[in-house]
């Protein structure tokens, strides 16, 4: 005869936030304003073109979220998202191209590829955000990269990277800033810089994220990636055979003394301690 257990059960503990938080949502809802780029992206197309794009590439495009964004705009528009990380690539395939319909899900083609070898067809633009190309250290490595994306656009088409820079990017620092999920729910987006080579102008930096019943997601996202210069990266397009290359500067809103989130081509930028703006290389 087996004796009844009249203990009471123990409640199992409950997970921490960070067990089961998505690192890659958190990212686009930290990091990534889609809707801005694109509308600064498809503005700046149609003052220095007189036809639609119709074909994007996101370099380095990881969920694809803009590629997304891209082909929701307009149902003519296509987008090829280029990504080394097979992982990520299936992570947008289960989770981000299900929140489009159908037709739209046809319309982009995300590829396995190394962005220095890719060769998926003609695009009007090439993006390449998120600072990503900053992966590559030396210039001929760089050059070798804005040559390869001169060769996939079409003959009037356009690049669009950005940049940062500042007397504080160079910094050792640590830089919190409070954001909320898709749900409403607080998290903190955490940015530190944490290692800097003046010698090589390369960096170690790393994106975590911080929840209220302070469990943490440590090094979610890590970069060792060169800080390059404005002058630098513009040399290096010409070099690669871009015809024109413009620094889209941000205005200043007088009243708040912050930036007013309008992008302007500008031969002057601000002795800020961070800044961050476009580069726009056409072929």
């Amino acid at each position: 005869m087996f004796q009844k257990n009249t203990q009471a059960s123990v409640p199992e503990p409950e997970q921490p936030i960070s067990a089961h938080a998505d690192r890659h949502l958190l990212y686009q809802q930290a990091v990534q304003d889609v809707q801005a780029e694109i509308d600064f992206v498809e503005q700046t197309w149609s003052e220095l073109r007189q036809r639609p794009a119709v074909l994007l590439r996101e370099d380095f495009c990881g969920t694809a979220n803009t590629a997304c964004e891209w082909v929701l705009r307009d149902p003519e528009h296509h987008a090829i998202g280029i990504d080394l990380d097979q992982y990520v690539l299936e992570w947008s395939r289960q989770n981000q191209l299900p929140e489009l319909e159908a037709d739209q899900i046809e319309r982009i083609e995300l590829l396995n590829e190394d962005v220095l070898q890719t060769r998926p067809g003609l695009a009007d633009i090439i993006l390449a955000m998120n600072f990503s190309y900053f992966l590559f250290l030396t210039r001929d490595d760089l050059r070798e990269y804005f040559a390869n994306a001169l060769d996939g656009l079409v003959s009037d088409g356009i690049l669009f990277l950005d940049a940062y820079g500042g007397y504080e990017a160079p910094m050792l620092l640590t830089e919190p800033r409070e954001c909320k999920d898709e749900d409403g729910n607080d998290f903190t987006y955490i940015w530190e810089q944490a290692e800097f080579n003046p010698i090589d102008s390369c960096m170690t930096c790393h994106i975590h994220f911080e929840f209220p019943d302070k469990s943490r997601m440590q090094e979610a996202f890590s970069y060792y990636w060169r800080l390059w210069t404005l002058p630098e990266i513009r040399e290096i397009l010409y070099e690669a055979g871009f015809s024109k290359v413009d620094i889209y500067w941000e205005g200043t809103d007088e009243k708040k003394n912050e930036g007013n989130g309008i992008y302007m081509p500008s031969e002057i930028g601000d002795a800020d301690p961070g800044w961050v703006c476009y580069i726009v290389a056409q072929a």
